[in-house]
């Protein structure tokens, strides 16, 4: 990827969300503000490389993708005329003058953001959608986040637009009361926007912080829309995450594991902040899922070492978890945690428990295979770490992983 293309995609990232809102607002229509928007990235692929990098690459977008979605409109035999009219002259009438696109509405993507939520679409659904609208993810990034296959989660995406279109789901924010019965679905879409950020699916770096950024000012949003000890939870879980992100790179661009993070290159404040915010949600006494989570995070965060840390409480709040969710990811935490404190045997137990669930997410291979090295069975480890790099497709993840199976390589060779 020439730099170029590396910076119209990066353009791409941070504006989709609101090109598109901004297009579906005045349209009522998925499908054509995506068709407008991805004919104009095709317009800016076939144009910038001759005229250049435009001053703001966002407007320049929006008045492209605006102007075909007026052809789109007027192409549209579906509408009547008089809704096909009204639609022309809203979208004539808005001008995206630099100085308008630069404002930041967020109620804009609110309403995006609900209307992918609403109840009438399974929660599956809900997600994938607004993953793919909102956060503008592949569908290939979208699948790896549900841990499924892609065409399934296009299958998914398809059928939320046709059910959005088919039953009249209004685009707008709901009232305080429908905003309470659909909470859970936003946050998950959040969650997993914030998630996708953190380990870029086929990147060369290992965050993308246009999508976290978006995932913490939406959570902010409806946080000040919506006060509530989960969403708050939430946003303090992000804001710790993304407070370490610093150090999880060396200058080299290689990965850093926790472990052996720089702890001063962490922000602090904002870790304060945070934490802060935390005690104060906790003092409602209405725990779920997200502040857990967030509490685990917390107790990383105020470790001043990695052997200072406390697992045992950290293993707790993962049993906790498991309360709420089942999930098979959570369980894998808590098994490494289990190992942390010592129980390293009964964690590879449970991580072998887990593998008919698991089998196509890296992580789980990358940790069983830690394991195994420290319980002495370096073949298997080896196979583990063979597997983890096949399913990483981030290459900073997969150069880690290759550093850390060849230094089991060489310890065995080195023993032999």
């Amino acid at each position: 990827m020439n730099p170029l293309e590396a910076e119209l995609t990066r353009i791409v990232r941070a504006n989709s969300g609101r090109i598109l809102s901004a297009l579906i607002k005045v349209t009522q229509d998925f499908t054509l503000a995506q068709d407008a928007l991805q004919d104009a990235i095709t317009q800016a692929v076939q144009q910038w490389p001759q005229q250049g990098l435009p001053q703001n690459g966002g407007a320049w977008l929006y008045v492209a993708a605006k102007r075909r979605a007026i052809d789109l409109v007027r192409k549209e035999s579906r509408h009547h005329a008089d809704a096909t009219q009204e639609v022309l002259t809203d979208l004539q009438n808005d001008q995206p003058e630099t100085a308008e696109w630069e404002q930041d509405i967020p109620d804009e993507r609110l309403r995006l953001l609900f209307t992918c939520c609403h109840p009438a679409l399974n929660i599956d659904a809900q997600v994938a959608l607004t993953l793919r609208t909102l956060g503008g993810l592949t569908v290939r990034e979208i699948a790896r986040a549900f841990l499924a296959s892609e065409a399934t989660i296009g299958q998914r995406i398809t059928r939320a637009k046709q059910k959005i279109r088919t039953a009249n789901i209004p685009y707008e924010i709901p009232g305080q009361e429908d905003i309470q019965a659909r909470r859970d679905g936003v946050l998950k879409t959040i969650y997993l926007i914030f998630n996708e950020s953190y380990t870029a699916y086929e990147g060369q770096s290992l965050t993308r912080e246009d999508l976290a950024g978006e995932a913490i000012r939406l959570c902010t949003i409806l946080n000040q829309l919506d006060p509530d000890s989960e969403t708050a939870g939430l946003l303090c879980l992000m804001r710790l995450t993304h407070a370490r992100r610093a150090a999880r790179q060396d200058k080299a661009g290689q990965l850093v594991p926790l472990e052996q993070q720089d702890r001063t290159l962490w922000d602090h404040e904002e870790i304060k902040e945070a934490h802060t915010q935390l005690l104060e949600t906790f003092t409602k006494g209405e725990f779920g899922p997200f502040q857990l989570q967030a509490a685990i995070s917390a107790l990383h965060c105020l470790a001043p070492s990695w052997n200072d840390t406390d697992w045992q409480q950290i293993y707790a709040l993962y049993g906790a978890l498991t309360t709420f969710d089942r999930s098979p990811i959570i369980q894998l935490n808590q098994a490494v945690a289990l190992a942390q404190m010592g129980g390293i045997g009964k964690a590879l137990d449970q991580l072998n428990n887990l593998e008919s669930t698991l089998r196509t997410y890296q992580p789980y291979y990358a940790a069983r295979a830690d394991i195994l090295s420290r319980c002495g069975q370096e073949k298997a480890a080896k196979l583990d770490y063979d597997r983890a790099i096949q399913l990483s497709k981030n290459q900073v993840e997969k150069r880690f992983l290759f550093q850390k199976r060849n230094a089991l390589a060489a310890s065995v060779k080195n023993f032999k």
